[in-house]
């Protein structure tokens, strides 16, 4: 099977870190055009080499091709995107870019979704039951749910937090946060007391204390293989004092089962989109 998991790397992150100035808190009008500036660069690194690789005139010839497939496939045009660049392309000529991709079925849900059901639920729906598990579980009605995507952690699931706070950190990049770290590590980590903690630089400490979190959990989202594809945070409106350990181990399932999930999705739908993609723009 191919490997259609993405890692936050640190290499990756120290080069794409936001905002560079850690004593510097960015506005509105900064933060809003970076989130442009990397939504706009998996695409157009998708485009490029599309265009490269198939000989295709222009890259809005490639745009439309891409377009297809994610909606043909109910798969986000950035998470496509990313599949393209991140995945071996097809041999030189190939009839098909997976021949021999085996066609499983999706892994269940325990937990989240009843037994039998898995294959019939979406993509966001499967982030927005792993977010509101882990919330359960923490006892809060804050928290966010992030993917690994181009080197980074990009938003994809928010609930009780504003929108400074979501456009804040919409890419995270380096690793003056929680996520990042958690991330890095692939632990899961609290910061028990926001205000006081080294863990964040002044600008990420106030994007979160502005929106009323005082403290945060991150737990990684894990391949079968132990790999981070993504990370689901709550947030806390008090300091905390710490989580048992039969929390962190319902924590650390629900972790597992999403990302056993995700990893059959990006090795089946994903991948599916991404035949249709060759099998379109060698047509073309």
């Amino acid at each position: 099977m191919c490997d259609a998991t993405s890692q936050l790397s640190p290499q990756t992150a120290g080069r794409v870190a936001e905002p560079e100035n850690d004593d510097v808190v960015p506005d509105a009008a900064a933060i809003e055009e970076r989130n442009r500036r990397l939504a706009r660069a998996g695409v157009a690194a998708a485009q490029q080499l599309l265009v490269s690789r198939y000989r295709l005139g222009t890259s809005e010839a490639v745009f439309e091709l891409l377009r297809d497939a994610s909606q043909r496939f109910n798969i986000k045009l950035h998470t496509l995107a990313d599949a393209v660049v991140r995945v071996p392309g097809p041999a030189v000529g190939a009839a098909r870019w997976f021949p021999l991709r085996p066609r499983l079925p999706a892994p269940g849900l325990p937990g989240l979704v009843p037994s039998g059901g898995e294959g019939n639920v979406s993509h966001g729906t499967v982030l927005d039951r792993g977010l509101r598990r882990v919330l359960h579980i923490t006892a809060t009605e804050m928290g966010n749910v992030q993917l690994a995507e181009q080197g980074m952690l990009r938003l994809e699931k928010h609930t009780g937090l504003n929108r400074r706070f979501t456009e804040f950190f919409a890419f995270v990049g380096d690793s003056t946060t929680l996520c990042a770290q958690a991330a890095q590590t692939g632990h899961q980590s609290t910061v028990k007391d926001i205000e006081s903690s080294d863990v964040f630089d002044d600008a990420s400490r106030e994007a979160i204390l502005q929106t009323g979190s005082r403290a945060a959990h991150s737990l990684p989202i894990t391949s079968p293989a132990g790999q981070v594809i993504g990370m689901i945070s709550s947030h806390h409106e008090q300091p905390l004092t710490g989580f048992s350990q039969p929390r962190l181990a319902a924590l650390e399932t629900t972790g597992a089962v999403v990302g056993r999930w995700l990893y059959w999705h990006r090795n089946t739908i994903v991948l599916a989109a991404l035949e249709h993609l060759h099998a379109t723009a060698t047509a073309a």
